[in-house]
């Protein structure tokens, strides 16, 4: 019977090792699911963070721009007429020129006037 009583107890000590064991099984799981979860919790609060300071800085943006918009038209206006006053300029600078230059080439190539070559001259 004390062989029997030693058996029990031993088997009855195995049996709560193996309890234990399994609840330790269990205590480890739940971590990791939390440690997981705590990961994804993370991961969807740094985004949501990035998406604000994006939005934040568009935002900013879009300000800035509205800001210096009428800006950007009225020196638009002002260079478009510099450019309108050149442009009368140089048109009627060549409208003034153009007959004077004209004759001055064509004087150049009709009137040919000719000569030896400097090189010849040197020989004789």
């Amino acid at each position: 019977m004390i062989i029997f009583s030693q058996s029990a107890q031993q088997s009855q000590g195995i049996q709560t090792l193996l309890e234990a064991e399994k609840d330790a099984a269990k205590i480890v799981q739940q971590a990791r699911q939390y440690r997981v979860q705590k990961l994804k919790d993370a991961r969807s609060e740094a985004q949501r963070e990035i998406d604000e300071y994006k939005k934040s800085k568009e935002d900013e943006f879009k300000a800035f721009e509205a800001s210096h918009a009428g800006t950007t038209s009225s020196a638009q206006t002002a260079v478009d007429k510099e450019t309108e006053a050149s442009l009368k300029t140089i048109t009627a600078s060549y409208n003034k020129n153009k007959e004077e230059v004209v004759k001055k080439l064509l004087d150049r190539v009709v009137l040919v006037k000719p000569e030896l070559h400097r090189n010849i001259k040197a020989q004789s």
